[in-house]
């Protein structure tokens, strides 16, 4: 049995040196866009790539893909050379753009995605249905993905990035286009499948949502990777003291300051603290459901289906029977172990799916 801290210390991925060199016509360097990039991603853990339009994010990306062969400089995505196609297998990604057929429907599109892996037809159809549920798609399954709004696309893409029950996920953008209700959700996700042992690297502009999930990030411009740490050791600010108490009368207030002139010291901020917009956004929309108010588009996920097994009711679904639930979008953490648990690809001796797939 593999213990957390054993978790951890396994290397997803490692870049060592890594530089990428494109050339003109003429075989002449034209753009240095990735140089001398070092970077390190243990097992479990959400990690950060953050960095301006052209700073080498994208560039990193497709050589831990494999898209792209870079210049100078070694990478190891789990362990074998990105181009091994063996990995494949436990790679999902979601790229910045949703890059869908628009004329299949988001069941179709997962379907065609579950062949990709080879995945037999009865694996195919109940991950394809926990995932639809999943990301609250259920009910416009039908419908062509080209009639899907843009929030409703990232979620489709993101389904078809789990339906290999990935070991590293690749998310470029996870929550663009979404409403917060959507992107607190996407956010549960990828917390909850870090803390099962999932690595995620996610690319975001949404500094807050990096903050919120991230165990480390990198920070990159002009190709190189100028900061790298966890949040707290990059945002820390040595310089000043922070102090937090319950509501002081002025007069307390006043000997504070007295007591700092002593020491040649003064405060230089009195204010009270602040909640983040983004969770008050939740408790307006989780006062709203509790009193009925009904809303169109796509859902937020809702109830297991029977079929699926049985279990205790989620937050989620307590709170659409009577109170609301302390997270709005909570994830069906029930739900995610029957996914990681459902069937794999029944194979025969040439390693092709039982129903005759080609």
């Amino acid at each position: 049995m593999v213990t957390a801290g054993q978790l951890g210390e396994q290397i997803d991925i490692a870049c060592a040196g890594v530089t990428k060199v494109f050339k003109d016509f003429w075989l002449r360097p034209r753009v240095r866009a990735v140089e001398n990039v070092d970077l390190r991603v243990h097992r479990g853990q959400v990690y950060g790539l953050l960095g301006p339009n052209g700073s080498g994010k994208s560039t990193t990306i497709k050589m831990l893909l494999g898209l792209l062969q870079p210049t100078s400089g070694r990478i190891a995505v789990l362990g074998k050379r990105p181009k091994d196609v063996d990995i494949k297998r436990s790679i999902g990604y979601l790229p910045e753009e949703s890059y869908l057929y628009r004329f299949l429907s988001g069941r179709e599109t997962l379907e065609y995605y579950g062949r990709l892996f080879r995945l037999d037809r009865r694996a195919r159809r109940e991950r394809i249905d926990m995932l639809l549920d999943m990301v609250g798609l259920e009910a416009v399954q039908d419908r062509p993905v080209g009639e899907y709004s843009k929030g409703m696309q990232r979620r489709i893409g993101l389904a078809q990035s789990l339906i290999n029950d990935p070991q590293l996920l690749i998310l470029d953008e996870p929550t663009s286009g979404l409403d917060p209700v959507g992107a607190r959700q996407i956010k549960d996700l990828i917390a909850t499948l870090a803390a099962r042992g999932k690595t995620v690297l996610l690319c975001s502009h949404l500094l807050a949502d990096v903050e919120d999930l991230c165990d480390r990030v990198a920070i990159m411009y002009g190709g190189r990777v100028r900061a790298e740490g966890t949040c707290d050791e990059l945002l820390e600010q040595e310089h000043a003291t922070l102090l937090e108490t319950p509501e002081l009368p002025e007069h307390i207030v006043a000997e504070v300051r007295d007591v700092l002139r002593r020491h040649a010291l003064d405060v230089t901020k009195i204010e009270r603290p602040r909640r983040k917009l983004e969770s008050l956004f939740m408790e307006i929309v989780a006062r709203a459901r509790a009193e009925g108010v009904q809303t169109s588009g796509a859902s937020n996920g809702g109830r297991v289906a029977e079929f699926l097994g049985g279990g205790e009711p989620t937050a989620a679904e307590d709170g659409a029977a009577g109170e609301p639930a302390d997270d709005v979008e909570q994830f069906d953490r029930g739900l995610l172990d029957r996914l990681v648990a459902s069937p794999k690809p029944a194979a025969d001796g040439s390693g092709h799916p039982s129903d005759g797939m080609p």
